[in-house]
């Protein structure tokens, strides 16, 4: 967290892009683990989320930089401080209009799972429309249904 606590949002919405090739495709390797480590070894999974976040701050934002930063606000969350977790969630989808939209449907279906504890629910789940939009377009048919069945399950809680 110290990466993150000297730096503002705007500071980190502003980053460079990254456009070495190589960090580009390591940037895709690490959200590919990530995701695959939260259901092998969770354990681990902040210590992919701390290297993207790494990577993304001194080499600069790539369009897999938003997965960082969501899986962050979303064990901030986890941890128990929804305050920094929902400034973390709120970042990366932010950064899904500076860096593209290549994961949106994966990062809009963490951060909605965060935006419920602290904005009204009926609101916060209308967002994973969007993220089944976003996974649709990309051809991400395992996000668009997660964000179909997190909608559906937390509806009538």
């Amino acid at each position: 967290t110290t990466l993150l606590s000297t730096r503002t949002d705007d500071e980190i919405l502003n980053t460079r892009q990254m456009t070495d090739p190589t960090m580009i495709m390591a940037m895709k390797f690490l959200t590919k683990l990530e995701f695959g480590m939260t259901q092998t070894k969770p354990r681990s999974v902040p210590f992919v989320t701390q290297k993207m976040i790494e990577l993304s701050l001194a080499k600069g934002m790539s369009p897999m930089s938003p997965i960082g930063f969501v899986y962050f606000g979303a064990f901030m969350s986890k941890r128990g401080d929804f305050t920094s977790g929902y400034r973390y969630v709120k970042l990366a989808l932010s950064l899904l209009d500076k860096v593209g939209r290549e994961c949106a449907g994966e990062v809009i279906c963490i951060a909605t799972q965060v935006k419920i504890f602290v904005e009204p629910i009926q609101a916060a789940l209308e967002h994973h429309n969007d993220g089944y939009a976003a996974s649709m377009v990309t051809g991400d048919i395992f996000n668009a249904l997660l964000n179909t069945i997190l909608k559906d399950s937390c509806m009538y809680v």
